[in-house]
């Protein structure tokens, strides 16, 4: 029989999974949200808010170690009102409390704890504490009772504190468009920026620990396209290689790991994150289609297919909900342990394969009696042993390999597996449904167009509404005040953060917005339905009528309509996901040119301008942006292509790596409301592709032959239809 918990708190009610973790914790823990403050504000306590995420290993540690212990929490009760937070669901709050930590501490990251006043005014905060004094780090219980007996007795001083470190906050969120604009230095500044940080012999920008930058390789990728500069391909090149054949790629199941934390890519934390597989798919299908375009780099393009198919497939296994909407993270540890699902010994392989077969997998897959990590191993392809490293693209498809890594993988399907964070996020679901919808065009793949579209109709019907205008009128607002003043419709529509088991809520950030109408974008290149590029019009509308800031330029992380916190943060670094400004710019620049909307370009332009000076001076933290600006530098061509059997027009165009162009699909029989496809029909009864500069196009074509020809040329001289 299951015994009752013994304790229950108000997480109980949440739909995060990280929140339902400690639901049963003896702290007392509240959601965000105004019950907990009105309660510190009535009882005179600080708060504390707790800040992390489900797959976050040590967030688990200082759970069990301290949240779990009563004589901790009974501290925590009796001094403070305790707030827990997942960052992913309120990333609002975990900008404003990390900016704080940063600032106050040099360091940041979670699990973050943070002592707030009852007026969200942060005072004292830092990461990960010891349930006892340990390395120098003072004990949680410590920092505890040192914060309740300062409350007590200088309060007055903390508070002036919290005052102070309010007005530096404030002053973070100040940015002023540069005065000297975007132009090739830009982009060249980051190129030299990158080649001296490289790591010519594992791949990859500066030392350990090495995260996958997929954003900073397609700025990298783009930047080679527009100015045939090998070196910026090589790296990316040589990067995707070695992470691929180390650790950091799972070699049995496929997907990557979070980061690695050596050099050299073989040891991962191990968690899996929904973003991170989302932008490396898309990074792997660029190689293989700048790979395969080259007959003497063949084997080279179908290594990097297979990651990314084997990624995808990943995905499709692991992270998808039969709903459509693709899960958040898989979890570092199981049973306890860190990696412990994903480790081998030579044993464990031979009870598998047999003996000899097992040898023979060891020796190229690293797996020693000694092991690799903490007494077991890693399996990767990039240990010492020189022939296999010779071989390590071609190995995984050897027929004998192929099948023992089919039978090991089967056996550990059998074991614990990680917990699974099942809530979905729109940023999160936006990035991997371009993944899929770019897939399924490269890879010519209907089972990938289905899984996009299907993501993509759930997150319209169940995470994008209508605003309540008839609730609006009945609190007194009229007809014009609800309408926006920049003369866009009062009726777009407005996202929703998460969903999970049916339950919706909270409000979109910028980033939804951005990432759903990049992956919508991708998915009318690949499928053609219009109503698809229709709504990331909508979404953009949007995002310049809620988030646009009208005083300093660029977008705010948060709507118009939402809750007021302490500060109102602008997002302008592209981090682990690319910021809310740097996917919006993007976005805005292509959509300007389906619908021929100056005014979407100007406001890409001006929010890059927002982020330039910083960029000049930290380039690797801002890929996005660059490759937004490289899509603004470049030769962009609008390609229009109209007819019911357009395959091998498609197909043409979907070949090679063309990420300076925007692809309009139409029937050329049915009225289009995309101005690219108006007046552009079939040639004489068979499909045919418009290669255009501004919407002045050259005669169309209808052959491959023909289409690759425009494509392929520098300088096409356009005429008007």
């Amino acid at each position: 029989m299951k015994r009752s918990p013994k304790f229950t708190n108000r997480l109980i009610d949440e739909t995060s999974p990280y929140l339902l973790q400690h639901a049963h914790n003896p702290v007392e823990w509240y959601p965000w949200g105004d019950e907990a403050f009105e309660r510190a504000k009535a009882e005179d306590k600080p708060l504390i808010v707790s800040i992390g995420y489900s797959a976050c290993h040590w967030c688990h540690v200082m759970e069990h170690e301290s949240f779990e212990d009563e004589r901790i929490a009974a501290i925590q009760n009796e001094h403070f009102i305790n707030i827990k937070v997942d960052m992913e669901e309120r990333p609002d709050v975990d900008k404003i409390y990390m900016n704080f930590v940063q600032l106050t501490t040099g360091r940041g990251g979670w699990p973050m704890n943070v002592f707030v006043t009852p007026e969200k005014l942060p005072f004292f905060g830092g990461t990960y504490f010891p349930p006892s004094p340990r390395h120098g780090m003072p004990s949680w219980p410590q920092i505890l009772m040192s914060i309740a007996e300062a409350w007590r007795e200088r309060r007055e001083e903390l508070e002036k504190s919290a005052v102070d470190i309010l007005g530096e906050l404030r002053r973070l969120t100040v940015n002023e468009m540069s005065k000297t604009g975007i132009d090739e230095g830009i982009s060249t500044t980051a190129f030299n920026s990158f080649s001296r940080t490289f790591d010519e012999k594992d791949g990859g920008w500066g030392g350990a620990p090495k995260f996958p930058q997929a954003m900073s390789m397609e700025f990298l990728l783009r930047y080679w396209k527009r100015t045939d500069e090998g070196a910026a391909l090589e790296m990316v090149k040589k990067t995707a290689e070695k992470m691929a054949r180390g650790g950091m790629y799972d070699q049995l199941g496929g997907g990557f790991h979070r980061y690695s934390v050596d050099a050299v890519w073989l040891v991962p934390h191990f968690e899996k994150m929904l973003y991170d597989n989302a932008q490396l798919i898309r990074t792997y299908l660029h190689l293989y289609q700048i790979e395969s375009s080259e007959p003497r780099a063949e084997a080279n393009g179908d290594f990097f297919r297979r990651i990314a198919v084997e990624t995808l497939e990943y995905v499709k296994r692991e992270m998808l909900d039969p709903s459509g909407g693709f899960y958040s993270s898989q979890d570092a540890d199981s049973e306890g342990e860190e990696g412990k699902f994903f480790v081998w010994t030579p044993d464990e392989v031979a009870e598998v394969l047999g003996e000899e077969d097992a040898a023979e997998f060891c020796r190229i897959y690293d797996v020693t009696a000694n092991g690799n990590f903490e007494g077991k191993n890693i399996l990767n392809l990039s240990g010492g042993n020189a022939s296999v490293n010779e071989r390590a693209l071609e190995i995984p498809t050897d027929p004998r390999v192929s099948d023992w890594r089919e039978k090991l993988f089967e056996a550990r399907e059998k074991r614990n597996k990680p917990f699974r964070d099942e809530k979905v996020l729109t940023a999160w679901n936006g990035l991997m449904l371009a993944a899929f919808a770019e897939a399924a065009a490269v890879l010519d793949s209907q089972d990938y167009l289905e899984i996009a579209k299907k993501n993509a109709d759930f997150l319209l019907e169940h995470l994008m509404q209508k605003p309540d205008h008839e609730g609006e009128r009945n609190a007194g607002r009229s007809e014009h005040a609800i309408a926006d003043a920049r003369g866009v419709a009062s009726d777009s529509p407005r996202l929703l953060r998460t969903w999970k088991d049916g339950r919706t809520k909270l409000n979109g950030y910028l980033e939804d917005y951005a990432n759903l109408a990049d992956g919508l974008i991708e998915l009318y290149q690949a499928c053609g339905e219009e109503r698809y590029l229709l709504k990331a019009r909508e979404l953009a509308e949007t995002m310049i009528t809620e988030f646009w800031d009208e005083e300093s330029g660029g977008f705010f992380f948060t709507s118009n309509e939402h809750e007021e916190l302490i500060v109102r943060s602008k997002d302008l670094f592209d981090n682990a996901t690319p910021s809310g400004n740097s996917a919006a710019a993007d976005v805005l620049l292509r959509l300007a040119k389906f619908f021929s909307e100056e005014r979407f370009e100007r406001f890409a332009a001006a929010a890059l301008r927002v982020a330039a000076d910083q960029i000049r001076r930290y380039p690797q933290g801002f890929g996005r942006a660059l490759s937004a600006i490289e899509f603004m530098l470049g030769d962009v061509k609008e390609i229009a292509i109209v007819g019911t059997d357009s395959g091998e027009l498609l197909r043409t165009v979907r070949s090679e790596y063309r990420p300076a162009t925007v692809v309009a699909i139409g029937s050329g029989a049915d009225a289009s409301e995309v101005p690219l496809l108006d007046g552009r029909g079939m040639i004489g009864g068979s499909a045919a592709a418009y290669v255009c500069r501004g919407f002045v196009c050259g005669r169309p074509v209808t052959t491959p032959e023909d289409l690759r020809s425009l494509l392929d040329a520098s300088d096409n001289t356009a005429s008007a239809p």
